[in-house]
């Protein structure tokens, strides 16, 4: 089965927060976030598009997501997909969900992955005209 990505249009920013911080009812609102909790801190990936107050920002991440659903039953997709990608020495942020998979890349490295993933037979769909 030959696995295809898409690559999100929109830019993202890695955040960190105070764990016990208090996220402003906007980001509620956005077509897709995520955030991660631990006891150590808060983590929140969202639209660059939108400015926040956090301890720490990591803005220019492009997004792909893995096209899905995908099965609790399928393995190594992740491990494949950043395999390809560390064998580039290009890094990675990794959020897997429900139903799939998204795989955040540096804006400055997002041509080089496209790159690595197509040389190993992946399905990159690079705009929305594509899907």
């Amino acid at each position: 089965m030959r696995m295809t990505l898409a690559v999100h249009p929109e830019q993202y920013t890695i955040h960190s927060f105070s764990p016990n911080a208090v996220l402003p009812s906007e980001v509620f609102a956005q077509d897709m976030y995520f955030i991660g909790k631990t006891q150590e801190g808060l983590s929140l990936v969202i639209s660059s598009e939108m400015e926040l107050d956090s301890l720490e920002q990591e803005p220019g991440w492009c997004c792909f997501e893995v096209l899905g659903p995908l099965g609790f039953s399928m393995t190594g997709i992740l491990s494949k997909v950043s395999g390809t990608l560390a064998d580039e020495q290009i890094s990675i942020f990794a959020i897997s969900t429900f139903d799939t998979d998204y795989i955040l890349v540096k804006n400055n490295r997002l041509k080089s992955a496209i790159a690595a993933l197509k040389k190993q037979g992946y399905h990159i769909i690079e705009s929305k005209d594509e899907v």
